[in-house]
This record gives structure tokens, C-alpha cells and sequence, in this order.
């Protein structure tokens, strides 16, 4: 019986940190700042970028994607200051397409008549070539109040900064706080 009782707590005890949530990324502040909100928080977080990683010779990798306000215009606001930024699109069902190896592409080349199988629509594969930057965002509010904070992940070290909504108007309401 007290053999029964050691594995059962160690199987539950590993099957609670087997099934640890991810970690989620992206904008998680409900629809109450205006676009111009996020374009102000938008451009302090590109100038910060600038004093700290040179444009032109960086390449941030996303690593998640951005579908909201938030997430395309960031992208859009890097790129437009010399970043190049590899996103991660949503992921599509990939489809099966029959291809017929062939074709009169390869003139006098023998090919093997069987058709090949192809995945077409499938998801990007993200490779990550040397001078990539991981970088993931996370945008949030304390609850019942009118802080924000954006935090981004640039190769598993944060910078963060929280920023107070007033009358309409957004100011940062810390220093960066960047953690290595």
C-alpha cells in the first residue's frame, strides 16, 4: 500500500509539470485604447529597438504571430526603421496535391513516371540563419486599472515598460527595464 501511495504521487507530480501551459505571446488588452495609443506605445518601442540594436544590420525572427493592431503595425514600424523582421504567419491545413515528376520542364532527362506527393499551403518553417534575433511581445493590463505593459522577448532576455493611460492619453510610466 505505501508502494502504491510513493508512485502515485510521483506520477501525478510529473504529469503536473508535463502539462504546463505555453507561454502565450502577443496583445492581450482588451479593445478600449485607441489606435493612436498604440502607435505612441508603437514608436517608443521602435526607438528603444534603435538605441540598442543597430538597423540595417539586424534581423528580428518573430515568434508568434501577430494578427492584431498592435502586432502588424510593430512589424510594420520595424521594417520601416531598417529591421528586417521574419514573421510567422497563421497556420494554414496543408493539402495533398498529386505532382507529376515528369514534365517536359527537363528536356532529355529521364524522370520516374510515378507521381511524387507534394504538401502545398503547408505552414512556413521558420529557420533561423546566425544574426537572428528571437523576439516575441507581450502586451497587458494590471487588472482595474489604466497601467500597461509591453514587454519584449529579444532572445529570452525581457525588456519591459509600463505605460499609464490618462484622459486619453498614454505616458510612459516607468523607466526600460531590461533584464539579461
Amino acid at each position: 500500500m505505501n508502494k502504491f501511495f510513493w508512485v502515485t504521487l510521483l506520477l501525478v507530480g510529473l504529469a503536473g509539470c508535463a502539462s504546463a501551459p505555453p507561454t502565450p505571446y502577443g496583445n492581450f488588452v482588451p479593445y478600449n485604447m485607441t489606435h493612436d495609443t498604440d502607435m505612441k506605445i508603437i514608436d517608443d518601442v521602435v526607438q528603444k529597438l534603435v538605441e540598442l540594436y543597430p538597423p540595417a544590420s539586424t534581423r528580428f525572427d518573430l515568434q508568434h504571430t501577430n494578427t492584431d493592431f498592435f502586432g502588424t503595425h510593430l512589424v510594420e514600424t520595424m521594417r520601416t526603421k531598417g529591421y528586417a523582421v521574419q514573421e510567422v504567419k497563421a497556420e494554414s491545413k496543408p493539402t495533398m496535391t498529386a505532382v507529376n515528376s515528369s514534365s517536359d520542364i527537363f528536356s532529355g532527362v529521364q524522370a520516374d513516371p510515378k507521381p511524387t506527393v507534394a504538401v502545398v499551403n503547408s505552414p512556413p518553417v521558420v529557420l533561423s540563419t546566425p544574426g537572428g534575433l528571437s523576439l516575441s511581445y507581450i502586451m497587458d493590463q494590471t487588472k482595474d486599472s489604466d497601467l500597461y505593459r509591453i514587454t519584449l522577448l529579444i532572445n529570452q532576455q525581457s525588456l519591459s515598460r509600463v505605460y499609464q493611460l490618462k484622459d486619453d492619453t498614454i505616458f510612459p510610466a516607468s523607466y526600460w527595464i531590461r533584464k539579461e
